[in-house]
């Protein structure tokens, strides 16, 4: 996004410039098709990104351009942003896909279970196929480039608040080649899945379907003493801590 013209803002939804009417989103598409209607009231956001005068700069301007969004806190790492985004429990997360201790795919991993009414939108320097995929995977409901104009990322957070998927034009054919698998499209790969062996797959699928050991060891034609050993494997790849955070990976990447 470019941040030619800030102006400073009082605080979180407040401003000292002229509101201007937020316009279609041009290089962003999304599911529903419809454009976004004003709110009643301002969409809460919290910022995550690793840079402060990003972050600085994309506060100042968007609140200055708009009153349907009010930021509510921000954060430079996953701890910060996990801490932050638990405590104001905002609408909207804009959130960076890279930063040094774990990235947005990390905050994902770490909130989505235990606050599903936030929605979660990416926002990043990087338009690579991987780290689309990963991070929609991982629970967000839309990614956008920082190419985007503060306008057109104002009415994306509109959007992914009122329900809908937004993704930069681009991006959303890697979307639609991953998960929609549509014939003769290119897979995507997901560096977390394809450290799994294929045997280890095969018993977390089951796992995650709520078969117990002696049931996936019959299935399988392994001991349980085998399914034990692959699960504690998947475990210790996937740095999950129990069965029902392996079940709910495995039901984001589509294995169940």
């Amino acid at each position: 996004m470019t941040t030619d013209d800030p102006r400073t803002t009082d605080g979180p939804g407040t401003t000292d410039g002229t509101d201007s009417p937020a316009g279609t989103i041009a290089d962003a598409e999304s599911s529903g098709g419809h454009e976004a209607q004003p709110s009643d009231r301002p969409v809460t956001v919290f910022l995550v990104d690793d840079h402060a005068l990003f972050r600085a700069g994309a506060k100042a301007e968007l609140q200055s351009i708009s009153d349907e969004i009010r930021i509510v806190g921000e954060a430079g790492s996953v701890g910060e942003a996990v801490a932050g985004i638990t405590r104001m429990r905002p609408q909207v997360v804009l959130l960076d896909v890279h930063m040094p201790d774990g990235g947005g795919a990390e905050v994902l991993r770490r909130l989505r279970g235990e606050l599903p009414d936030v929605v979660f939108l990416a926002l990043s320097v990087s338009d690579a196929a991987e780290d689309v995929i990963a991070v929609i995977r991982a629970g967000a409901r839309g990614y956008v480039t920082k190419t985007i104009s503060s306008t057109e990322l104002v009415q994306a957070i509109v959007r992914v608040a009122d329900g809908d998927a937004v993704f930069s034009p681009r991006l959303a054919g890697f979307v639609l080649d991953a998960f929609a698998e549509r014939p003769g499209a290119e897979p995507i790969s997901d560096p977390e899945l394809d450290q799994l062996t294929p045997r280890e797959r095969d018993v977390l699928r089951l796992l995650a379907r709520g078969y117990a050991y002696k049931e996936i060891a019959s299935e399988l034609f392994i001991s349980v003493k085998t399914v034990e050993t692959h699960v504690s494997s998947v475990l210790r790849k996937t740095q999950l801590s129990n069965r029902y955070e392996l079940s709910r990976w495995a039901t984001d990447r589509r294995l169940v």
